[in-house]
């Protein structure tokens, strides 16, 4: 039996020692600030990038690199494995198709006997990361790439993603929500909550009188989710746009409220940040389908 390598792209937002110690094999996604195309974790840093934003930078995001992918992709088949990919939202990026093209294209012209399975996460951020650490968990547990590629199938739906912006400008801009709801996300000071459908797409969940309550609510959502899927949960993630005192807050609340010490925080990297902006966000987990 070929042994497999387990592929995604930078906007799981996993950390890089995370990455490293797990043989985790990452294609980068990319963006731009003015003229500069900056790739993955590459350029500016989490906390400087907001800060850009803060002061007006309006930067984009574009999809993963073609090229990229087949020289990454090709260097694993050459080595003998097979690739599990685990893609951002198809609903949200055109990555994964891209991605899929890639593989349909390496496996029908030069290696017939590969097999590259590319699994839409129909997740963002540490949402993708999670499933992404459910599958190197169960490979290190000695299943095979089919019983891996199965159970993220049936369960992509079940990671619950519910997320606060400070304002959804950011996401108005890039297409992500409309301007209707952008303009009345933004009257009264009201804070918008967002969710992830079962389809990967974001849509509004209502909004929130101050930025406090917006942030309880994402703990309370988990709580309407969570029940039945507990043992799922070793570990919720939490994802933030430089505002990290917002993340331990939460983290605090989820710890109180359910038992769950095992948390990883971590920063919206830029090339999602580009759409949700600073002040950003957003609680992960796994529950009943969103």
């Amino acid at each position: 039996m070929r042994t497999y390598q387990i592929v995604t792209d930078t906007n799981s937002d996993l950390p890089q020692s995370y990455v490293k110690e797990h043989g985790l094999v990452e294609v980068p996604q990319y963006y731009s600030i003015g003229d500069e195309i900056y790739e993955g974790s590459a350029g500016p840093s989490p906390s400087e990038f907001y800060r850009l934003m803060r002061e007006g930078s309006m930067p984009k995001s574009q999809a993963v690199n073609p090229a990229v992918v087949e020289k990454t992709f090709r260097e694993i088949l050459d080595a003998g494995k097979d690739i599990l990919y685990i893609s951002f939202s198809s609903a949200l990026s055109g990555s994964c198709d891209i991605v899929r093209m890639v593989a349909k294209q390496l496996v029908e012209e030069e290696y017939p006997d590969a097999v590259i399975e590319v699994i839409d996460s129909l997740c963002v951020s540490l949402g993708e990361g999670l499933l992404v650490n459910k599958a190197l968990a169960m490979q290190a547990q000695g299943k095979t790439l089919a019983e891996v590629r199965d159970w993220l199938v049936e369960n992509a739906v079940h990671v619950c993603v519910k997320f606060t912006v400070d304002d959804l400008f950011h996401l108005q801009r890039g297409g992500r929500v409309s301007k209707a709801t952008a303009v009345v996300g933004s009257v009264l000071n009201l804070k918008p909550v967002l969710k992830l459908t079962p389809e990967g797409k974001l849509e509004a969940a209502g909004t929130v009188r101050g930025r406090k309550k917006s942030l309880t609510a994402l703990v309370d959502y988990m709580a309407e989710k969570m029940p039945g899927y507990e043992a799922l949960n070793d570990m919720v993630a939490i994802v933030h746009g430089d505002c990290l005192e917002d993340a331990q807050f939460v983290a605090k609340q989820v710890t109180e409220r359910f038992g769950i010490e095992n948390i990883m925080i971590g920063d919206v990297n830029p090339s999602i940040g580009v759409h949700s902006g600073p002040g950003a966000l957003g609680l992960l987990f796994f529950g009943k389908e969103r």
